[in-house]
């Protein structure tokens, strides 16, 4: 695993080799930055404030229900799942980012696990049953502990699992 660097984004402050233009790459695969939520898009994705602007953040390895694609129905548990993560990083709220192996999506997305007071937000999603593991190398360092999470979910009923028929 590659030595990780942590790199506070504070306030206007500058964070080099991040670039906020969609697509663009950032500085290196596991850097972790310190920044706070502007808003939350659903319950596995949101944005934060970096230099030049507002970037928004996919969580790596877990997949909520829908609730905002505009081609598809709102799915079971989505608004719940949804729910949660808007009540946990309200607009604010300091997170930490460690980004994935691979740093964007194809939707310019930055991948990230992101920590909330040193938890992974992505194990409390799982562990509640609010979210189903999504393990997409090269980002699956954790994929084992987010399918154990959700696997005990599943085996308890807990969220989606004891609501949705077919998931």
């Amino acid at each position: 695993m590659a030595a990780l660097t942590l790199l506070l984004v504070r306030g206007g402050g500058c964070a080099p080799g991040i670039a906020t233009d969609r697509g663009a790459s950032v500085a290196s695969p596991g850097q972790k930055i310190a920044t706070s939520v502007t808003r939350v898009a659903d319950g596995d994705s949101f944005y934060v404030g970096l230099p030049g602007g507002e970037e928004e953040v996919r969580m790596i390895g877990v997949d909520t229900p829908e609730t905002v694609d505009p081609d598809k129905p709102v799915q079971c548990f989505g608004p719940e799942a949804s729910a949660f993560t808007h009540g946990l990083l309200a607009p604010g709220t300091p997170v930490e980012l460690e980004l994935g192996a691979e740093t964007r999506d194809r939707y310019g997305r930055l991948l990230a696990y992101v920590r909330l007071d040193g938890r992974l937000v992505e194990a409390m999603l799982a562990r509640r049953g609010l979210a189903r593991p999504l393990t997409i190398a090269p980002n699956d360092a954790l994929a084992p502990l987010f399918e154990r999470l959700a696997a005990r979910a599943a085996g308890a009923g807990r969220g989606m699992w004891g609501a949705c028929s077919g998931i």
